[in-house]
C-alpha cells in the first residue's frame, strides 16, 4: 500500500469562483490534497444561483455539494471530503492580513479578496504548499506577482491539442491503380483489400491515392467496408475540396447521429451544415439552428437599446446570411426560394440563442450548433444527453477562436467532445482547412 502523505505533504489548493462555475464537482477532483474556498467564491455564487443558464446550475449544484459535505460541522473548520482518498475542504472567512491585495494592486475588488485568502494561508500554514485555482488568466497572473503559486483547473482539458487535428482524415498513398479503379466502377469495396487486419478509425474519411489517379472514401464499420464519397450538390450548395466533401457525407449520412467540424471562419462549416439540414428537412419535424451568446451571461446587454429580440438579432445575423446565401442561390419565383421562406414562417427551421434552446425536448430534431467551442464541456454534455429518437446534433466551431473568458483551445467543450467520443460508431469528425470564402479572407487567415 502506497504511503499516506503528512499533513505538510498534502497541498492545499484555493479555488476561484471561475472553477465552480466551470464544474461544479470540481472540490472532489484534488486527490487526497486540501481545499479552500475563501467566503468571497460564496458570495459572488449567490448572485449566480438564480437563472437557467448552466452557470446557474454549476452554482445551486455546488452550494448543495457544500451543504451535504458540512452536514453538522462548521464550515469554516477542516471538513473531510467524502472517500478515504479525499483530503479536507474548509470555507476562509475573509482574513486580516499584513500584506493586502486590495492596497498592493490599489482597488478593492473580490478578485483581490480572493487573493488575501491565499495569502493568509500561505504565512499561517508553514510549510505546505499553497496554491491558487482559477480559470481566469489575469488573476493567475496577480498571484505569481504577489508570490502565490497558481495555475488553471486542470481536470477535463485535452492534453494534446495537436492530435485532434489527426481526427477525421487520412491520407493513403501507394495504392494499387486496380483498386482505385474498382472503387470508381463499384463504390464500395471489402476495407481488407486496403487495410488488411489493422484496425481503422470508425467512421473515417480517407484520401487514397496511386501514382495516376485518386479517389474519395469512408470507412463503414458496421459493415467493414470503404465506399466512395463523391461531390454532390445540395441546395445547390456543392462542396469545394475534399474536405467539405467529407463534411457533408457525414452531415448526410443517416447512421452518423453525432457530427463535429472544426475550422476557422470561411471554411463554411455552418453553411454545409444548414444546406445538409435543408436537405434532410423531411426527415426531421424541425430544424434548429443555435449559438450561444457569450455577452448574455454579462449586463452589457442590458444597456443595448430595445426588447431583447432587437438585442438578440445582431448574435443571430451570421446565421441569416447563412441561410439567405443558399436562398439567393434561386431566384425568388423558384420553389426552393419560397420553400426556405415558408419553413422560417411555420417554425420548422428555427434560428435562435442557444439559452433559448436548452432544456427543450429533442425528439425527431436535426440540431446545428455554431460557435460550439465557446460552451463549457458541461453544456455539451447537457445539450446531447436531451436527445430523443431520431435527433442529429451538428457542433460546428473554431477550437483556437474563443470568445468566453474562462475557456481556452484545451478546456472548450468542443475540443472536450472531440477527444471523448472519437472512434465511436454514431459519431464522425472532419477539418476543415482551406478558406472557401474570398480570396481576400483566405490572405487574411493566412498572412495577418
Amino acid at each position: 500500500m502506497p504511503r499516506a502523505k503528512s499533513n505538510k505533504e498534502r497541498k492545499i489548493f484555493v479555488l476561484d469562483t471561475s472553477v465552480i462555475l466551470y464544474a461544479h464537482n470540481s472540490i472532489m477532483n484534488f486527490a487526497e490534497h486540501d481545499v479552500v474556498i475563501p467566503i468571497t467564491v460564496l458570495e459572488e455564487l449567490d448572485q449566480f444561483k438564480k437563472g437557467n443558464d448552466t452557470k446557474n446550475f454549476e452554482a445551486r449544484e455546488f452550494i448543495r455539494i457544500l451543504d451535504n459535505l458540512s452536514k453538522d460541522n462548521m464550515i469554516h473548520n477542516w471538513t473531510p471530503l467524502n472517500g478515504k482518498t479525499k483530503g479536507n475542504f474548509r470555507v476562509l472567512m475573509n482574513p486580516d492580513n499584513t500584506l493586502n491585495a486590495n492596497e498592493i494592486f490599489g482597488e478593492e475588488k473580490n478578485d483581490h479578496k480572493i487573493l488575501n485568502a491565499a495569502l493568509y494561508l500561505k504565512q499561517t500554514e508553514k510549510g505546505r504548499k499553497v496554491i491558487l485555482v482559477s480559470k481566469d488568466i489575469n488573476l493567475r497572473l496577480k498571484a505569481k506577482s504577489l508570490d502565490i503559486f497558481a495555475e488553471d483547473y486542470e481536470t477535463g482539458k485535452i492534453k494534446n491539442i495537436d492530435e485532434l487535428e489527426n481526427t477525421g482524415k487520412f491520407i493513403i498513398d501507394d495504392i494499387a491503380p486496380e483498386i482505385i479503379n474498382d472503387f470508381y466502377e463499384h463504390r464500395t469495396m471489402d476495407a481488407k483489400k486496403i487495410f488488411g487486419r489493422k484496425k481503422v478509425k470508425s467512421n473515417g474519411y480517407y484520401i487514397l491515392k496511386s501514382e495516376k489517379n485518386s479517389v474519395l472514401a469512408y470507412f463503414s464499420a458496421e459493415e467493414n467496408t470503404m465506399e466512395r464519397v463523391d461531390k454532390q450538390l445540395f441546395y445547390n450548395i456543392k462542396p469545394k475540396n475534399a474536405e467539405q466533401t467529407f463534411a457533408m457525407h457525414a452531415i448526410l449520412n443517416p447512421r452518423v447521429k453525432l457530427v463535429t467540424i472544426q475550422g476557422v471562419a470561411g471554411t463554411g462549416k455552418t453553411l454545409l451544415a444548414l444546406a445538409g439540414a435543408l436537405e434532410q428537412r423531411r426527415d426531421f419535424k424541425q430544424v434548429y439552428l443555435a449559438r450561444p451568446i457569450v455577452p448574455l451571461s454579462n449586463k452589457d446587454i442590458g444597456y443595448l437599446p430595445g426588447d431583447i429580440k432587437s438585442k438578440l438579432n445582431p448574435y443571430m445575423e451570421p446565421l441569416w446570411d447563412n441561410l439567405k446565401f443558399i436562398q439567393n442561390q434561386f431566384k425568388e419565383t423558384d420553389k426552393e426560394y419560397q420553400k426556405i421562406t415558408e419553413l422560417v414562417n411555420q417554425e420548422k427551421l428555427v434560428i435562435q440563442p442557444l439559452a433559448y434552446i436548452r432544456g427543450r425536448s429533442l425528439s425527431n430534431i436535426f440540431f446545428i450548433v455554431d460557435e460550439a467551442q465557446n460552451l463549457t464541456p458541461h453544456e455539451v454534455k447537457t445539450i446531447i444527453t436531451r436527445a430523443g429518437e431520431n435527433t442529429k446534433i451538428i457542433f460546428t466551431g473554431d477550437v483556437y477562436q474563443i470568445d468566453t473568458p474562462y475557456l481556452d483551445s484545451q478546456s472548450n467543450g468542443l475540443s472536450y467532445l472531440i477527444d471523448r467520443v472519437k472512434d465511436h460508431p454514431l459519431y464522425a469528425h472532419i477539418k476543415l482547412e482551406k478558406g472557401e470564402r474570398s480570396e481576400l479572407a483566405n490572405l487574411a487567415n493566412e498572412l495577418l
